[in-house]
């Protein structure tokens, strides 16, 4: 699985990037929130990502922060929600935005978003009570380099983003990446 893609910012078409890895060409479809906080073209860029496989096709979309590829997962596994639409709540509401519809369970604020209508908006609503960023308290600064290395491991060993996250706020601020990894896992298996 692709975890990170780091490279050069080759093309950007909103919502489709296309980031050069040393000769190799990544086409990922990123929301809203991502694209405005790019870099210019030819500059380096470095995006969280989620693979799909289908049918049909491979798709790769990428985010900027860690919250935000938590809350696409989150999303995507809702009945009915799938990457696209998961995308475009995402590109319609910061992940902040999100929690606090979900924290203060208002629909108005997620129908606004192009094609989420009522019944979708009250779904979202019922599926994310308790599993966003906000709601579990994720670190504010779960953006850094190390904490964010740190939760892609925890992930990366079958750890899902809740645990992962609740681990992660019990470290401290500016342990490395190694120690907080062992630190994490002493606590995830008490």
């Amino acid at each position: 699985m692709i975890g990170r893609i780091t490279g050069q910012l080759a093309e950007k078409n909103p919502p489709e990037l296309l980031v050069d890895c040393h000769g190799v060409g990544y086409e990922l479809l990123v929301p809203m929130s991502t694209y405005y906080n790019l870099p210019g073209l030819g500059e380096t860029v470095s995006l969280l990502t989620h693979f799909v496989v289908r049918e049909d096709a491979q798709i790769l979309y990428g985010f900027a922060t860690p919250t935000e590829r938590a809350a696409f997962r989150q999303l995507i596994k809702i009945s009915g929600v799938g990457p696209r639409t998961a995308l475009s709540v995402l590109s319609g509401m910061s992940v902040d935005d999100l929690s606090r519809a979900v924290s203060t369970q208002e629909a108005g604020r997620i129908i606004k978003v192009p094609g989420i209508g009522k019944k979708t908006a009250e779904r979202l609503l019922l599926e994310l009570k308790g599993k966003l960023g906000a709601d579990i308290g994720l670190p504010a600064s779960a953006g850094s380099d190390s904490q964010s290395d740190i939760l892609q491991a925890l992930v990366a060993l079958g750890y899902s983003d809740r645990d992962a996250a609740l681990a992660l706020k019990a470290l401290p601020q500016d342990v490395g990446v190694s120690e907080g990894i062992k630190l994490a896992l002493k606590a995830l298996t008490k």
